[in-house]
């Protein structure tokens, strides 16, 4: 499993938090949201999951990855 913290611009509140683990979760990986920091923590199977996707998911939700 592989473990990476993103900068993510555009989060607020709850629903950030929901809609972004939630997209996580959808394409196979878990994340933990930090409102405070700004950031998010993933976790992955960098055998069935790349990083770019993971960019990918968050960004359909409308955030920045920076």
């Amino acid at each position: 499993m592989q473990n990476v913290q993103l900068k993510v611009e555009g989060m607020s509140c709850d629903h950030c938090v929901r809609a972004i683990e939630g997209a996580l979760k959808e394409v196979g990986a878990t994340g933990k949201v930090d409102l405070a920091s700004g950031s998010v923590s993933v976790q992955y199977d960098e055998g069935k999951l790349k990083l770019e996707q993971i960019k990918e998911a968050i960004e359909d939700q409308g955030y920045d990855v920076v």
